[in-house]
């Protein structure tokens, strides 16, 4: 028993020990796995070239894996990695840079030019595609061309050689000339109100302008004249308007004051507020993905980026989406049929897939385009391609009056177009911005990541959804009280006053949450003034209605809703009174800032003795909530603007477009 008793007891005493180093174990490996995620840091920094200038659009990579991200405005970035990760620095032009993440959360990282090689560009033919993956709506295509070394030796050269005598692959290579094209702007004058009673134009909610412009900036260039439109970059912002009440789809507001950069005269500030919709209120899409593979787009702000921001806008779908995508180079071809937006996955690695090179057969890909949308098209549906390009339709059926014709005929089916522009040195602006608007949609200009995101991401609904079309605006004025008017921009989308009520006759689109902003400076007429056109037979009547003679103008606006093609009629009267400058709104502040400085990058003779302080000074008035941090860059970017040199504002290269309306 005794003997039973000591057995008994061992053998407890080692279970007890072995229990104990199970817990110990145990406990060893929870510490050590809390070690581990106390070892995941959160990295900031901020990246700069040697003159303390900010970088945006850097690439930071954790090496060996997919997890990275990109600089912002300010060059400033964020990144969840482990410690004694190493980050990898990438920016074109600039030597790369590697950093091991250690015990700070902070590491900021100065880049040095790299002056001393011209990166090759290797130019290649995107992948085959399989004859099961093409759609029923095209019964014939062309096998993609791969590219030969003579050709990709062609792209190479029209590529790169910014600087004169260097080689590549051990050719000279001449420098290429920058081939970027814009639409001629010439700037809207003053109107006498007695002989031009109506300004009528259309609406835009474009705003490539902006961006573009910013990129020039942020290059330390001045943007050419012409691509500064100034509509554009006003209605590049959001504003804080009431939302619609009732059945109408936008409401309209406006205010007068003081012009801020000629005190003498008024502004007038009108707004269109669309009402905004719900992502899962939104009718189901048909979405045609039209992507530029050809040769030139294989620079890093190009097919690189497009790939990263079309994958946040595939994040956005719902399952009741369809996506395909088209792809066109020296051939065109369809290399993901219509998939549901819930299968992410697969739309995602046929983006990542592409490569480009070859020609660029644009037209034929939008052929192409239309025909699979077509194929697919969902009634009371969003029916609408999404072209990706630079812009550079240098193949096949180019004109622009070709394109118009074949991006008409298939609006009017409810096939709509949004045009997205990548790239710089032979970006077509010109050509993408007559594409959106003769397609009923809209035209970004994407730069960076951040763009992206702003584009498929914030406004989202705003970029896909329609809420009215062919929206119009024709504006009264009373002599009474107005002896000079003048539209600020606009120049492009101006419409003769009988289009107003000619409900064939196109303009601009209104998308869900979009808000629309127009400015007028008006001469006031003074008690001294002769109200006199100078004309014999136009001596104004006066004006006997008491009401009449308080209203300094009236609006009136005509729109269509999606799927009709009547349009209704909404008149607003503008009465003559305002506040001073300092007591308007965050909208009135903040829109003047925008215009004053559009019409500075323009050097307008309008500009009356406006500065950039002033602009920087209204606009941090404006500034009020700002989510996003759009109007803070802003800001930076007059800031930024000021400093550029006033010479060689005409450099790049421009061609003269006819009215798009």
């Amino acid at each position: 028993m005794e003997y039973s008793s000591e057995r008994h007891l061992v053998i407890k005493n080692v279970s007890l020990k072995i229990n104990n180093m199970i817990k110990f174990s145990v406990f060893v490996s929870l510490f050590l796995a809390v070690v581990n995620i106390a070892i995941a840091k959160t990295i900031t920094g901020k990246v700069t070239e040697s003159g303390g200038i900010p970088l945006p659009g850097v690439t930071i990579l954790e090496k060996g894996t997919s997890n990275g991200v990109f600089s912002d405005f300010d060059g400033v970035y964020t990144i969840k990695v482990d410690k004694g990760a190493t980050l990898v620095y990438t920016y074109k032009g600039f030597v790369t840079d590697k950093r091991i993440v250690g015990t700070s959360n902070i590491i900021d990282v100065v880049l040095k030019e790299d002056i001393s090689k011209l990166e090759e560009v290797q130019v290649i033919g995107y992948h085959k595609i399989k004859r099961k993956e093409i759609t029923r709506a095209v019964t014939k295509l062309s096998r993609p061309k791969m590219m030969m070394d003579s050709e990709a030796m062609n792209y190479s050269q029209k590529l790169q050689g910014r600087v004169a005598g260097v080689h590549i692959n051990h050719m000279p290579v001449a420098p290429v000339p920058n081939t970027e094209s814009y639409a001629t702007v010439k700037e809207n004058g003053f109107k006498n109100p007695l002989q031009r009673p109506l300004s009528t134009f259309s609406i835009d909610v474009d705003a490539a302008s902006y961006s573009n412009v910013r990129r020039f900036i942020m290059n330390g260039e001045r943007p050419p004249k012409d691509a500064i439109r100034v509509e554009e970059m006003i209605n590049y912002f959001t504003y804080n308007y009431p939302q619609p009440k009732g059945k109408v789809p936008f409401s309209i507001n406006y205010e007068v004051s003081d012009c801020p950069w000629n005190t003498k005269n008024k502004l007038v500030h009108i707004g269109l507020q669309g009402k905004s919709l719900e992502t899962k209120e939104a009718p189901p899409s048909n979405l045609v993905f039209l992507i530029d593979v050809s040769g030139s787009m294989s620079a890093s702000n190009k097919l690189p980026l497009l790939k990263k921001a079309f994958g946040l806008l595939v994040n956005q779908l719902r399952a009741k989406d369809k996506v395909a995508i088209v792809v066109y180079a020296g051939s065109s071809g369809v290399v993901l049929p219509p998939t549901s937006g819930a299968n992410k996955e697969k739309i995602l690695n046929a983006l990542n897939r592409l490569q480009s090179g070859g020609s660029t057969a644009g037209a034929a890909g939008l052929r192409l385009a239309y025909q699979t949308a077509a194929a697919h098209f969902i009634k009371g549906g969003n029916n609408r391609i999404i072209i990706a390009t630079d812009g550079d339709f240098n193949v096949g059926q180019s004109s622009d009056a070709d394109l118009e014709k074949l991006i008409v005929a298939h609006r009017d089916k409810g096939i709509y177009v949004t045009v997205t522009g990548f790239g710089m040195g032979n970006y077509k602006d010109s050509k993408m911005e007559i594409i959106a608007d003769k397609g009923n949609g809209n035209y970004a200009y994407i730069d960076n990541l951040l763009e992206a995101k702003k584009v498929f991401i914030n406004e989202f609904s705003s970029t896909l959804f329609t809420i009215a079309k062919d929206v119009k605006i024709q504006i009264e004025f009373n002599p009474t009280h107005v002896k000079k008017y003048r539209l600020i921009g606009y120049e492009n989308r101006l419409l003769n006053d009988e289009d107003f009520a000619n409900d064939k006759k196109d303009a601009g689109e209104l998308g869900a949450g979009h808000s629309v902003t127009a400015l007028y400076e008006v001469v006031t007429v003074a008690d001294d003034d002769i109200l006199d056109s100078g004309l014999k037979y136009q001596i104004p009547n006066v004006i006997s209605n008491e009401s009449l003679t308080k209203e300094l103008a009236t609006v009136k606006f005509r729109y269509k809703r999606p799927n009709e093609t009547k349009s209704k009629l909404l008149v607003q009267p503008i009465i003559n009174a305002g506040v001073p400058f300092e007591a308007t709104s965050a909208n009135f502040q903040f829109s003047s800032a925008v215009a004053g400085f559009g019409m500075l990058l323009k050097n307008s003779e309008y500009k009356g003795d406006l500065t950039y302080n002033q602009v920087i000074k209204m606009a941090k008035k404006g500034k009020e909530k700002d989510e996003f941090g759009y109007r803070s860059e802003f800001i930076r970017l007059a800031a930024l603007a000021a400093q550029l040199p006033t010479v060689g504002v005409e450099e790049t290269p421009v061609i003269e477009c006819g009215t798009r309306y």
